[in-house]
């Protein structure tokens, strides 16, 4: 008895994607300055949250106002899912490129919003419920801007290239997170500290209006990615009914044909970033108020480790191409299992050369992850469903590690 073979249509013109070369490094650009962007309006409050306590939080014991500041930090992520699910459903439906426009826009109004809230001197109560509100917009955002940048730059990116192209997505948080403190430090140093906690904090925060300007600009500038644009022609085809409503997003798909992706996805992505808040959010203010060194030295410290970590981070993603990402996740899982605890023994010393061993630890751990997260997570789900899938996995694990500060 013969068995069936299945007939495999064979591979044609049409079914490859070519990208112009410009076109490529014109979406790569873009998509990772467009993320430096939001991520420094997201970073800047962690590097100002010493400050922050003092003026929302007035009444409070100075560990009761840290406490607090961090915690406002950290309640927006509870809503990073819902916005993960509401940008990825409409990701997934009218395309990647709409979405980074509308997540870019919110980030950079509630970003500046923050930097027009009175004090709790002027309006009581007000005041740390209106930041609270300005943060969950924030949070609202970010649910759909990571995966999304990164879903664009993997679809964009040849196969060969992919690692090296994804790393700059990371290369463009970590050099948010920069700017950010870098912002910080200079406006501080050029006030003096008694200004800067009275007024001085809100200017990082207005710089987020003009920056947002810049970054709807180059993200409007951009096409649609090869692969979404060819997933809807495919539709055009087949389904032109369904084409009027946009692309079908089917959650119970996700739930049960791609659970085993998902729970990868969490995994990976919880034990990035309790490391990443940890290191580039939390610390500082660490290093102040626990190790006691002044607020300007504390950040600069930061600043140190993290242009250290961008050094590192597309040679990572470069190496991956030629041996594949799974090494490198292999060894930041096992790094981080044995030397977490080390590092942070080496950061309690007080000791400026072991506190910089502990946290350059910690950051090549990190770079380890970062550097091949971006090429390695949208590759976990097909086209149709790959967005909606990815920031749900994505926001669930960040849940859990966006309370790391607190």
């Amino acid at each position: 008895m013969k068995s069936r073979e299945k007939k495999v249509k064979p591979i044609g013109l049409k079914d490859i994607t070519i990208v112009d070369d410009v076109k490529m490094r014109k979406a790569i650009t873009a998509a990772a300055l467009g993320n430096a962007m939001e991520w420094f309006d997201f970073g800047v409050y962690g590097f100002v949250a010493y400050v922050l306590g003092k003026v929302f939080f007035p009444g409070a014991d100075p560990s009761v106002q840290m406490i607090a500041a961090l915690a406002t930090f950290s309640v927006p992520f509870l809503i990073r899912p819902l916005g993960g699910l509401f940008f990825g459903t409409l990701g997934d439906k009218y395309g990647r490129q709409k979405v980074l426009a509308a997540t870019i826009v919110i980030m950079s109004l509630s970003t500046f919003a923050i930097g027009l809230i009175p004090s709790y001197a002027s309006i009581g109560i007000w005041a740390p419920i209106l930041l609270l509100l300005a943060k969950m917009a924030q949070g609202f955002s970010v649910g759909g801007e990571y995966t999304g940048a990164s879903i664009f730059v993997a679809e964009y990116a040849p196969d060969r290239k992919r690692g090296f192209l994804g790393s700059w997505l990371d290369f463009g948080s970590i050099a948010g997170f920069v700017f950010g403190a870098g912002v910080v430090v200079l406006i501080s140093t050029i006030l003096g500290e008694e200004q800067f906690e009275s007024w001085g904090w809100r200017l990082p925060f207005f710089l987020a209006l003009p920056l947002g300007m810049i970054g709807l600009y180059l993200r409007n500038a951009l096409e649609e990615t090869p692969a979404f644009q060819q997933h809807v022609e495919k539709l055009e085809q087949g389904d032109r009914e369904g084409l009027a409503s946009g692309p079908k997003v089917s959650f119970k798909e996700v739930a049960t044909k791609h659970w085993r992706s998902l729970m990868t996805c969490v995994g990976v992505v919880a034990a990035t970033n309790v490391t990443y808040y940890m290191l580039l959010t939390y610390m500082p203010s660490y290093l102040t108020h626990n190790l006691h060194y002044s607020e300007n030295h504390g950040v600069l410290i930061i600043i140190a480790i993290m242009v250290g970590m961008l050094f590192v981070q597309p040679m990572i993603g470069f190496i991956s191409d030629k041996i594949g990402r799974r090494p490198f996740i292999i060894c930041g899982s096992i790094g981080l299992f044995f030397l977490a605890i080390p590092a942070f023994m080496l950061i309690n010393s007080g000791k400026l050369g072991l506190i910089f061993s502990g946290l350059l630890m910690l950051a090549v751990l990190l770079n380890f992850f970062i550097g091949v997260m971006a090429s390695t997570l949208p590759a976990m789900f097909p086209t149709h469903i790959r967005y909606s899938a990815l920031a749900s996995a994505f926001n669930i694990s960040v849940l859990i590690a966006g309370l790391t500060p607190t």
